[in-house]
């Protein structure tokens, strides 16, 4: 009975150290998924003012930022300043979610 509980006890510990181990290399390797790119491109033009809409491309694009390539999401935030929009449009990098680029467009 004893010998039962210690394998049981030493397999769920393995089974829940490979989880963790597998879950932080999908993670090293996983990219943002244009819906996360957009959220966090959100908090960022967030902390500028609030925005009154926004869109993201689904399919990724090659772009050169700064002598850079990057795989990117291009997206598009709208403010509302002084009653008038302004659109801004971004590129987002899919392998982190950071904003690499910005421009007004309007």
């Amino acid at each position: 009975m004893h010998k039962n509980l210690t394998r049981t006890i030493v397999s769920i510990g393995i089974g829940i150290t490979i989880g963790y181990i597998l879950k932080q290399q999908l993670q090293t390797y996983q990219k943002v998924t244009p819906e996360k790119a957009l959220i966090m491109a959100k908090e960022t033009f967030k902390k500028s003012g609030p925005i009154s809409g926004s869109w993201i491309y689904m399919k990724p694009e090659e772009i050169e930022q700064n002598g850079l390539l990057y795989t990117a999401y291009r997206g598009g935030i709208t403010r509302n300043i002084d009653g008038k929009n302004h659109q801004y449009e971004f590129y987002t990098d899919v392998q982190t979610g950071a904003v690499i680029g910005a421009v007004q467009t309007e």
